[in-house]
């Protein structure tokens, strides 16, 4: 028979296995991301950047305010009353 202590034991080992696997993972990238940051800091120039990170924010708020134009819609919208099947009797 399985010993349910035992089970509980080796699966909280595979857990921690999974989780430790997952750190290095991520640990992996952020050392990618920072290269690659270091890189963009030495291939392009402040000024540039500058644009860059501008035009992003443009862009997010042009998403934003075409977010806020539709769901005003939403809100001025009047509620329409559920369709309800009407029987109509035919002799």
């Amino acid at each position: 028979m399985d010993d349910p202590g035992r089970t509980a034991t080796s699966d909280r080992d595979m857990r921690l296995e999974e989780l430790e696997e997952r750190i290095g993972q991520l640990e992996e990238r952020r050392g990618t991301v920072e290269r690659s940051r270091s890189a963009m800091t030495t291939l392009v120039p402040g000024e540039t950047r500058r644009h860059l990170r501008a035009a992003g924010r443009e862009q997010l708020l042009a998403v934003r305010s075409l977010l806020d134009y539709w769901i005003g819609r939403l809100r001025d919208e009047p509620e329409r009353p559920d369709r309800t099947r009407e029987n109509i009797k035919i002799e």
